[in-house]
């Protein structure tokens, strides 16, 4: 690698790690948003709207895809991704500004998710630019190794945020005392307050980025074809007006992307997710184990990529799919096992079971927010999934109100006053845990040890810690395999005068709707069963579809050399 190969590949992934470092802040601090966003409406929807929002900026990626693809092929990808960069950027130094519920009302939410959109639309065109300036540098037999820089830099901006969390955590609540509600509960002061510096920190981010952004040169093929030529004039319609570059489009979108985007996201955002809201893990041990299963994990982007320059992109992007839809069941249950031991057991043997109306139950996956989601049986199961109750659904009597059944225990009905009560204490009587038990992976903080509380990252010598950090570097290892080829792979299926354009939306697509939409279609999935595991289903049945549809479409593409038509 020469050096200004070295210079290209820093550039753009250090770039890149600070915009997708802005993206990340929010699926990272999504349970927390949720509260402060969505305070009028119940824990368990507060959960499903924050995961929508965060949805939201993965749902209009494929349009900032078009906008900045055409604009990629027509202007260059150096002036694309400044412009990308800066509109990130701003949007994320807003958030941290953004009044919450209690103060402006239904405005809130309705700007958070605006921000989060204009955050999509720079994602959708920060991706494509980044890859294809690197592997347009790149020597044609390494731009798999060359390219797998840009794809480190998805995980590196998760560990980031990650990092730059738990430190900006222990500072505020060391320093800060909890602050006390309406109703006389006490709330952690990062909680309330401490949880926008991560984003406000992004306006010093921006400033790096948009510096090295601006410090680079075109690259080489757009500028040959450029003096040649050969530039499109109309790359939209190129792309996706013909067939055969319609059905490059399609085949990349379900034979590789679809199932990279849920396996790469259920490693990095749904483990979060599960681990925090499922298992009850607190926010600063899911994020210590995970930020190191990020340094354990992160290297293999480079390892299987460059693996992908000797015998081919489709085999080791389809085999990490393979293996995630035959894995992640056990591997999941590992982790329940593990990190909550007695929630687990629990959850095996304790018979729960919702009696109610199906008519009533609602699908708890709600975009625009409008749903109370407030009859009987939701009301029942709002309840259980709050404190991650395996339950079974029974049939009712049309009309009746829902009533729980727990063990040989009388049923007790939604309607009863002390309904949340008994059932707290049915569920203490079949072997549910209290939030204090001691058998729940925990590092925990000594307020009063102030900043000194750092070196709990490095509390990990347990063999349930280690343990569960082993779990996630294999997931995350998975997601590796997937996504390591996947920038050289789209880059090798598109000619040169139409490639921005056309891998960005497919690439947009697969992330944006396959991926992003994971984490709220698996919880809601999880609700309306009463099957913490049920949630799976989602990634593991696209993961497959695509090893299927892979083996069948996807052409090799590793020793293609670039043409410009």
């Amino acid at each position: 690698m020469t050096r200004e190969e070295r210079k290209v590949i820093v550039a753009s992934s250090a770039g890149t790690v600070f915009e997708w470092y802005d993206f990340y802040l929010y699926g990272a601090l999504a349970s927390i948003i949720g509260a402060q966003f969505f305070a009028a409406y119940s824990s368990t929807q507060q959960n499903v709207f924050a995961l929508l929002t965060f949805a939201a900026g993965f749902i209009v990626r494929p349009l900032g895809a078009i906008i900045f693809g055409r604009l990629g092929d027509l202007v260059g990808r150096k002036r694309t991704f400044v412009m990308t960069v800066v509109l990130m950027g701003a949007a994320t130094f807003l958030v941290g500004l953004l009044p919450n519920y209690e103060s402006i009302g239904i405005a809130a939410p309705i700007a958070l998710v605006a921000l989060r959109m204009l955050q999509g639309l720079a994602a959708g065109g920060e991706y494509g630019g980044a890859a294809i300036y690197v592997a347009e540098h790149a020597p044609q037999n390494r731009r798999g190794f060359f390219t797998s820089w840009v794809n480190t830099t998805s995980t590196l901006a998760l560990l980031l945020s990650l990092i730059v969390i738990m430190f900006t955590q222990i500072a505020i609540d060391a320093y800060f005392v909890p602050v006390v509600q309406a109703d006389g509960t006490a709330i952690s002061a990062f909680k309330v307050w401490g949880w926008r510096i991560p984003f406000l920190l992004s306006a010093i981010l921006l400033v790096i980025s948009l510096y090295v952004r601006l410090k680079m040169q075109e690259s080489p093929a757009f500028q040959r074809m450029k003096a040649e030529g050969m530039e499109s004039k109309a790359p939209l319609r190129e792309a996706f007006g013909q067939w055969k570059n319609i059905k490059i489009g399609l085949i990349a979108l379900f034979g590789l992307v679809a199932g990279q985007a849920v396996v790469w996201y259920a490693a990095h955002f749904y483990t979060l997710f599960f681990i925090q809201n499922i298992l009850k893990v607190d926010q600063f041990t899911t994020n210590v184990l995970v930020a190191w299963a990020l340094i354990l994990g992160v290297g293999f982007v480079v390892v299987f990529a460059s693996l992908s320059d000797r015998i081919g992109r489709r085999p080791v992007i389809l085999s990490g799919c393979l293996l995630a839809a035959l894995t992640y069941f056990p591997l999941f249950e590992l982790l329940a096992r593990t990190a909550n031991p007695s929630l687990h057991q629990a959850q095996s043997t304790a018979s729960v079971t919702v009696v109610a109306d199906p008519a009533e139950c609602s699908f708890q996956f709600n975009p625009t927010g409008r749903a109370k989601f407030s009859s009987s049986c939701d009301v029942a199961k709002a309840l259980l999934v709050k404190g991650s109750v395996n339950y079974r659904n029974e049939p009712g009597v049309p009309g009746s109100v829902a009533r729980v059944r727990i063990g040989d225990d009388e049923p007790v009905s939604v309607a009863d006053p002390e309904f949340a009560a008994k059932i707290a204490s049915g569920l203490r009587r079949v072997g549910y845990p209290g939030p204090d038990d001691p058998g729940v992976v925990r590092i925990s903080i000594d307020p009063a040890a102030g900043l000194a509380n750092i070196t709990k990252v490095f509390d990990i010598w347990s063999a349930q810690k280690l343990t569960i950090i082993a779990i996630l570097t294999v997931l995350i290892m998975f997601a590796a395999m997937a996504y390591g080829p996947m920038a050289a792979a789209l880059v090798e299926l598109f000619p040169t005068r139409i490639r921005y354009s056309g891998m960005s939306l497919p690439y947009h697509i697969g992330n944006g709707w396959f991926g992003g939409l994971l984490p709220a279609t698996s919880f809601a999935m999880v609700a309306a069963t009463g099957n913490i595991y049920f949630g799976l289903w989602y990634p593991v049945t696209i993961a497959a579809a695509t090893v299927c549809i892979g083996v069948l479409f996807v052409p090799e593409t590793h020793r293609r050399v670039d043409e410009h038509t």
